[in-house]
């Protein structure tokens, strides 16, 4: 991973990504992407935001922005249950919620394993996607953060 963010393709280097599922989509993002990870689902609406901001929450006195991922990648909206969490991240000075279905576990892996992601996948929009990683019962993808916090 280079300092931009975009992953480096030089041989070998371990990899860490958190991994999580919209759907049955099972998305990750490089360990050093999550701030924290937040049971908080308790949101304060946002008056004429875009449908894919399902609110604000309270973060220890900062006010992180909650992002439905299922709405990004094309998906019906997030229903709330036991397992869904906001996946914290950041962008430049603030902290974003990015609402997931569930949590997964977290991985160690080669950036040389690392497949270019197809243009679409499981009917969500590929430019959302920086790769695909496959272990031997699944396809991890791997989400492009500043694509998905440029949507408007």
């Amino acid at each position: 991973m280079s300092a931009s963010g975009t992953i480096t393709k030089s041989t070998g280097t371990d990899l860490q990504l958190a991994t999580f599922y919209v759907g049955e989509l099972l998305l990750s993002l490089p360990i050093e992407f999550v701030q924290e990870i937040n049971r908080n689902l308790e949101l304060t609406e946002v008056p004429h935001a875009p449908e894919h901001v399902r609110g604000v929450i309270n973060l220890r006195g900062d006010v992180a922005t909650v992002i439905d991922l299922r709405r990004i990648l094309g998906f019906d909206p997030a229903v709330v249950s036991s397992h869904s969490r906001n996946l914290i991240v950041r962008a430049g000075d603030e902290s974003i919620g990015l609402w997931v279905d569930r949590i997964a576990d977290i991985i160690s892996i080669s950036s040389d394993s690392i497949s270019p992601s197809p243009a679409n996948v499981s009917g969500a929009d590929g430019r959302f996607f920086k790769g695909v990683y496959r272990t031997e019962s699944e396809i991890v993808v791997i989400l492009d953060v500043d694509e998905v916090l440029s949507v408007e």
